[in-house]
């Protein structure tokens, strides 16, 4: 329970009467005069032994503390983190360990007083040995270290010695390589510390302190004693402010009366409206939305409008932001209402009564999840925990395999001061609302395995490599999507066995990854390499059980000038180029979101372009793989593909604080075409896709994230490929969105 203290209010041991008056303490005599007041004054003030206060124990311990810095930099600190401190006492033989934090700190406690030997030793740097060391009771010796890298060491071993320095030193010499400088402080050290302190001089505990039940609601006065606006000390708290003592938004304890101190309550809650009108292909399909017209594709243009209201409830103990929590329970439920207004019939719905506008809305639960710390592994906040239920999690820096929300268990952690991250997970899929792409409470016969870990500072300082492993289980079934399509398995080549009925297929797929993120010097890095290997029991655009082989790879390059950022960029997919052999050389993901080349500034990366003439689609809407997939939320992945070459380059301006602008452009073309051939029975199609062009700001009113104005525009000119699939019309969407979080 805190306390704070009131001896400087009542410096004399005086209780405070009801009116305010002093009146003697019950320790002190009932009389005293200004002479003897002055004689014990002056007494308290003469040297003497030092006596303890009372009702306090005797410290009769030592403790040693200080910093590991690097000696090669003399005008500012380097600390060296993670070195190991070996303090052995010479007379028991006893060894007491430690290791120096992210900051280069060590302390060393309690010790029993004796002579010591200090050892230091730290990756690439030379030991440090201080041989004789003593502890006294009731003392800190702080030390200074300064260690010599061991590159710095070999440097001066061979250097010529010069002759009046006399016979160079034995090589033992060199493993105490390096300085220190020595502090050293009494315990009980304290500019009020009182010598020959009296026992009856002493006031009671309840007069030096008071009990504060709770220390979070502590009551501030009222500073506002003039109306002029402007800086202020602090602002008192509201339940609809999230930045000032919210318990709400997890600054004081929710319910401390019940739960105690260390129970908070973090409510967050986001509302987007997002806004897509666009050109895409249309079939006029087989009852146009214009009696009498013979072109085959319809017309295009669309306008989807998405509002979500999206909720998290996030309850959790603990002590403070930069510790792992010791548990934690999170809910997120999310509604999604939604329109779609075409101008082709069989676009909302197979049946064409149905119209060109579809209303539709779904609420579905997001997250729900309990999370245990199950140890800490280290000083520095090194952990393990575990977490299960729904939860989001992305396999990789930019959501190129797998990003989801979805029932699982979580064993996550860090290790050697957060330099090491790691993820063990298993997934078990929900079905999704086709519209929304939210989840429903409905299984679906597919689960992903995957393990991870992240390593900073792996070849360079401030690059992070990541090794990734997932395997993706996925039965399939038979399922028609909320609109009445069937998407599993995927309508197309002989699915449908005739007496039979649809051909049901697995699909048992290993991934395995290797991707990096950061900056060497001046230039930032990201790249990804994936390896797909595995079987299909029965693919539909094959017509038979294939095994898979497939390769995905992605690369970028940054580099920051004042307030632009430059970047180029590099996607490739692996193709197919004999779909009906027993081999599948195209990629696919389990279900990918990746922020790359222009992400949703791209007009590929963002929009779905369905494959007219079938019931696939050529490419989902966040995705930059044409996958030929009957839907990537509800569909299976297929691995047989044309593959894609993606090359980008664009620019991001930082035009204000408040304000950001990108300027995008992307050049597609197909690896291998021969897919899209069998399915269309079309001969030839040329590889080139076309061009990408898109442009977009973001505007934040507050300086933070909770206004955010999005507003894009893009368009795709095809190239000779994509004419020989559609036509020649380019395509374009403008976009935009509105973001409210509390």
């Amino acid at each position: 329970m805190p306390l704070t203290s009131r001896a400087a209010q009542n410096p004399q041991g005086a209780d405070p009467s009801a009116d305010g008056s002093a009146v003697p303490s019950r320790q002190q005599p009932p009389v005293a005069t200004a002479k003897v007041t002055q004689e014990s004054s002056a007494s308290s003030r003469q040297a003497g032994a030092p006596v303890r206060i009372p009702r306090q124990q005797a410290l009769i311990t030592s403790a040693l503390d200080g910093i590991v810095r690097d000696a090669g930099f003399s005008n500012t600190t380097v600390p060296v983190p993670g070195a190991h401190l070996m303090l052995r006492d010479l007379q028991t033989g006893a060894v007491f360990n430690s290791i120096a934090s992210g900051e280069g700190v060590f302390r060393i406690f309690p010790l029993p007083p004796g002579h010591y030997e200090l050892r230091i030793e730290a990756n690439e740097y030379a030991p440090f040995v201080l041989a004789a060391l003593e502890l006294h009771a009731n003392e800190v010796v702080s030390l200074e270290i300064s260690m010599v890298t061991v590159a710095a060491a070999e440097a001066r071993s061979r250097l010529p010695r010069q002759p009046e320095l006399g016979p160079a030193l034995p090589p033992a010499t060199l493993a105490a390589l390096g300085s220190y400088r020595e502090f050293r402080h009494r315990l009980d050290a304290d500019p009020g510390f009182i010598l020959n302190l009296t026992a009856d001089a002493l006031p009671p505990v309840a007069d030096i302190y008071n009990e504060i039940p709770d220390r979070w609601a502590l009551e501030q006065p009222d500073y506002r004693r003039y109306p002029q606006k402007g800086e202020y000390l602090y602002t008192k708290p509201h339940w609809y402010d999230p930045f000032n003592r919210n318990k709400f938004k997890g600054d004081e304890p929710i319910w401390p009366e019940l739960l105690g101190q260390q129970v908070f309550l973090n409510v967050t809650a986001v509302s987007e409206t997002f806004f897509d009108g666009r050109r895409v292909p249309s079939p006029s399909d087989v009852s146009a939305a214009r009696p009498g017209s013979e072109s085959f594709f319809g017309r295009g243009e669309q306008a989807f409008t998405d509002q979500t209201i999206r909720i998290s409830f996030d309850l959790f103990h603990g002590d403070a932001s930069f510790k792992p929590v010791d548990w934690r329970i999170r809910i997120t439920p999310e509604l999604s209402l939604n329109d779609l207004d075409v101008r082709e019939l069989g676009i909302v719905g197979p049946d064409v009564r149905q119209g060109t506008n579809r209303f539709d809305y779904h609420l579905g639960l997001q997250e729900a999840f309990g999370e245990v710390k199950l140890s800490d592994l280290g000083p520095n906040y090194d952990f393990i925990s575990v977490r299960a239920g729904i939860q989001q999690f992305n396999a990789d820096f930019r959501g190129f395999v797998f990003v989801d929300e979805e029932p699982g268990l979580r064993v996550f952690g860090d290790a050697n001061s957060d330099r090491i991250e790691y993820n063990a997970a298993y997934f078990n899929f929900l079905e999704k609302n086709t519209n929304s792409g939210l989840n429903t409470f409905h299984r679906r016969d597919q689960q992903v395995a995957l393990a991870n870990i992240y390593l900073q500072d792996f070849f360079f300082p401030g690059y992070t490599a990541e090794f990734v492993g997932l395997w993706n289980k996925d039965d399939g079934g038979l399922h028609y999507d909320d609109n009445g399509f069937l998407v599993r398995p995927a309508p197309v080549g002989i699915v449908i066995n005739q007496g039979v009925g649809p051909v049901l297929h697995s699909i048992s797929v290993g991934y395995f990854g290797w991707l990096g993120n950061g900056h060497i010097g001046r230039l930032n890095l990201t790249h990804a390499f994936y390896e797909a290997a595995g079987e299909d029991t029965f693919n539909p655009i094959a017509g038979r059980k294939v095994s898979v082989n497939a390769q995905m790879a992605a690369a970028e390059l940054s580099y920051d000038h004042d307030w632009i950022r430059y970047r180029v960029s590099m996607f490739y997919s692996s193709g197919d180029a004999r779909p009906r052999s027993g081999e599948a050389n195209g990629f696919d993901s389990i279900v990918d979101l990746p922020n790359f080349a222009g992400g949703l500034f791209s007009f590929w990366n963002r929009e779905a372009i369905r494959l007219t003439g079938s019931a696939l689609s050529l490419k989902s809407d966040g995705s930059l793989i044409p996958s030929l997939r009957s839907s990537k939320e509800e569909g299976q992945a297929n691995f047989v593909n044309p593959g894609i070459l993606l090359g980008n380059a664009g620019v991001d301006f930082d035009i204000t604080p408040k304000l950001k602008g990108f300027a995008n452009f992307n050049y597609q073309r197909f690896m291998d075409t021969e897919s899209i051939e069998e399915i269309l029975f079309q001969a030839p199609i040329h590889h080139s896709i076309g061009e990408d062009f898109g442009v977009g700001v973001e505007y934040r009113p507050p300086l933070s994230e909770n206004i955010v104005l999005i507003g894009g525009a893009s368009a795709l000119q095809p190239g000779q490929g994509f004419k020989d699939i559609y036509s020649s019309r380019t395509l374009f969407s403008l976009f935009g969105s509105v973001k409210f979080l509390f």
